[in-house]
């Protein structure tokens, strides 16, 4: 089970000679940022866990990653969402219908009674985690301090390729959810006083509910990474004909990228290459090309005209 040391390809990415750091050919199960988040997971002993909990959407990566984990751990894993689809629960594709088919249990929290006005987070910790016995809760996304040690072996990867390479002024940009996997990279290197500088880009909320998830697990905001600001505000999971056409030209580099993240981080890619081109410019891959069994035939059924055959 591969969970570290993916490659790192030169390609000629939008036009940009970048490299990108290959997490998505980490084992299928735990790949991308999951495989660096989930690591300390993986190697904790779960003797007295019979229940992984955990919440998100009805097809976030981490879904599918705490239902391979629970069946690997052998226990059961309650993954609570706000709603979901009427169209995905009649055609179960990508994360979710991958986590079903581990057997875990997904739990629509808007259907229940007794939710009472409360958020899916509020839900878990006020409704399930006071009765649950043998329970282990992971936050949303793996945002948590467990997520660390993980991360800063990829941290340690790259600063190892830096040396190997002869790089200086190495940049490091990626796509962010809770910022989680971009945060500890950042305070690695800081910490390490490396010449690599971290910049991500929300996918998720706005620059202020980034720096809020930062506060949260490191209040230091000189170890922060940069945000990179696109001038324009992208509502997650909404589709935009700008990122199948960037996605398109994308892949075009001989790489899957997926539609929910890598749009925005490939923007910020973009916008951060042109003001500093002479850096040595890395892209992370963040995995999650399964989420593309739902994304694409969406992209497909709005913008037929961007497809070609």
């Amino acid at each position: 089970m591969q969970l570290a040391n993916s490659p790192i390809e030169q390609k000629q990415l939008l036009g940009l000679d970048v490299f990108i750091k290959r997490d998505d050919l980490l084992h299928p199960a735990f790949g991308g940022n999951k495989a660096r988040k989930f690591s300390a997971l993986l190697e904790m002993d779960f003797s007295d866990v019979d229940t992984l909990i955990g919440y998100g959407s009805a097809q976030a990566n981490s879904l599918f990653t705490m239902a391979s984990l629970a069946q690997l751990k052998g226990c059961q894993l309650e993954f609570y969402v706000d709603r979901i689809s009427q169209w995905l629960k009649n055609n179960p594709n990508g994360n979710y219908r991958a986590a079903l088919e581990l057997g875990a249990r997904i739990i629509e929290v808007g259907e229940l009674d007794d939710r009472e006005g409360l958020s899916v987070a509020e839900y878990i910790a006020q409704k399930v985690l006071p009765y649950k016995q043998g329970a282990l809760f992971v936050p949303e996304g793996g945002r948590c301090h467990l997520a660390a040690s993980g991360v800063e072996q990829l941290a340690l990867e790259l600063a190892e390729w830096q040396l190997a390479q002869s790089k200086d002024k190495v940049r490091v940009v990626l796509p962010s959810g809770t910022g989680t996997t971009a945060l500890f990279l950042s305070r690695y290197f800081f910490s390490q006083q490396l010449d690599i500088r971290v910049l991500t880009v929300p996918a998720v909320g706005g620059e202020d509910y980034l720096r809020l998830q930062f506060n949260e697990l490191e209040p230091d905001s000189s170890l922060h990474p940069d945000i990179v600001e696109l001038g324009r505000k992208y509502h997650f999971g909404k589709l935009y004909p700008e990122f199948i056409t960037l996605w398109l030209q994308a892949c075009a580099c001989g790489v899957e990228f997926e539609l929910l993240y890598d749009p925005v981080g490939l923007m910020a890619l973009q916008q951060a290459f042109t003001a500093e081109p002479d850096a040595t410019w890395i892209y992370i891959h963040q995995g999650g090309v399964l989420g593309n069994e739902t994304m694409l035939p969406r992209y497909r059924r709005k913008f037929p005209g961007l497809f070609v055959g």
